[in-house]
């Protein structure tokens, strides 16, 4: 059975894109600890990221750290968090968000967004941000 995200990734769900290519893509997360936070997830379904080849793994870090770099642009923040917990979805996914406190770290109280409206102003920031990389 396919994964959410796996799901996301076909367009059988709607899902607020900043990123794509031939191996992964990034969008937003429903239920962000901050505004912009954005998920880098395989195309391919891989449960645990120590199961990921060598290659996969460093492309998911370099397209979390180019996603960091866009949220530093597009963003008031002090740091760009990062983190790989696997726990809500059997899919390898990068947490990636703009921070400003050790508070904007704490996972256990989050609540989905209500809307694809609610994401679109943050994603368009990001893409925006993203087209400016060199």
């Amino acid at each position: 059975m396919a994964t959410i995200f796996t799901k996301i990734i076909n367009g059988e769900i709607p899902g607020a894109f900043v990123y794509e290519d031939d191996r992964c893509v990034a969008f937003l997360d429903v239920s962000p600890l901050t505004e912009g936070h954005a998920m880098v997830v395989p195309r391919e379904e891989i449960s645990a990221w120590t199961d990921l080849d060598d290659d996969l793994l460093d492309h998911l870090m370099n397209v979390a750290k180019r996603i960091g770099r866009a949220q530093e642009a597009a963003f008031e923040c002090e740091r760009i968090g990062m983190m790989i917990v696997g726990y809500e979805v059997p899919h390898v996914h990068i947490h990636v968000w703009p921070t400003t406190s050790m508070a904007d770290f704490d996972i256990s109280d989050r609540a989905p967004m209500q809307g694809a409206q609610t994401l679109e102003g943050p994603a368009e920031k990001i893409r925006q941000a993203l087209s400016q990389q060199s």
